[in-house]
């Protein structure tokens, strides 16, 4: 149920807190579902370590190449190695599926163990976290595309769709590998080049600018 905001219930957003927005729309063409967190002052340093680590789940999870057949379940703590090792977790699911123009949390697809194997074709959600109870909530959510990888045997992985920038204040650059950075860098391009001409086409100039300084390599 949707609320309207009003000066007594609403909390007003200010520049030394995080900020999660959990969005999406249905539209003819599909359904999308994106998470993205951000923090507009100096965070914590367990705020940008915790958020960081999140990324990084993110970043392993979408990157896997794996067997066809494989079910979510069996591939779902990618998203979490990078919580795991310094022992932080998140208590909720993974990703789940995406209904094309039907339901936002569409079954049988997703990340849990009674969720049926991966095949190209299905959209799945892949958004890790981290919550700390009356401090603070991370969740990266990106909607993916299963597709068939570029392997010598047929396998498989995923194609990120969302095409959003992350928060580049709460990245921690010397946690993440090489590899992590390459992947990023691909994202931002990709980004860059489908979003930047269509801001361009509707002139909104301000956005074509904020686009282009959140996707520099």
């Amino acid at each position: 149920s949707s609320r309207s905001p009003s000066n007594r219930s609403s909390q007003k957003l200010s520049v030394d807190e995080m900020y999660l927005l959990d969005s999406g729309g249905q539209y003819l063409d599909g359904t999308t579902d994106i998470t993205r967190t951000v923090h507009w002052g100096v965070p914590t340093p367990l705020q940008k370590e915790a958020y960081t680590r999140v990324l990084m789940g993110n970043i392993d999870l979408s990157r896997l190449v794996f067997p066809p057949n494989t079910a979510g379940g069996v591939v779902e703590s990618f998203a979490r190695r990078a919580l795991w090792d310094v022992g932080l977790n998140y208590g909720h699911g993974t990703g789940h599926g995406i209904g094309n123009f039907l339901s936002v949390h569409e079954w049988p697809v997703g990340f849990q163990s009674n969720n049926v194997p991966l095949t190209a074709g299905m959209f799945t959600s892949i958004e890790p976290g981290y919550y700390q109870d009356g401090e603070f909530g991370i969740r990266i959510e990106d909607v993916a595309l299963v597709v068939e990888a570029q392997t010598k045997e047929p396998f498989l992985t995923f194609e990120v769709v969302s095409l959003v920038p992350y928060d580049r204040n709460l990245i921690d650059l010397s946690l993440l590998s090489l590899e992590q950075i390459r992947y990023l860098n691909a994202y931002y391009e990709t980004i860059q080049a489908r979003v930047g001409p269509e801001l361009q086409r509707q002139q909104l100039e301000e956005e074509y600018r904020w686009l282009q300084r959140n996707t520099e390599p």
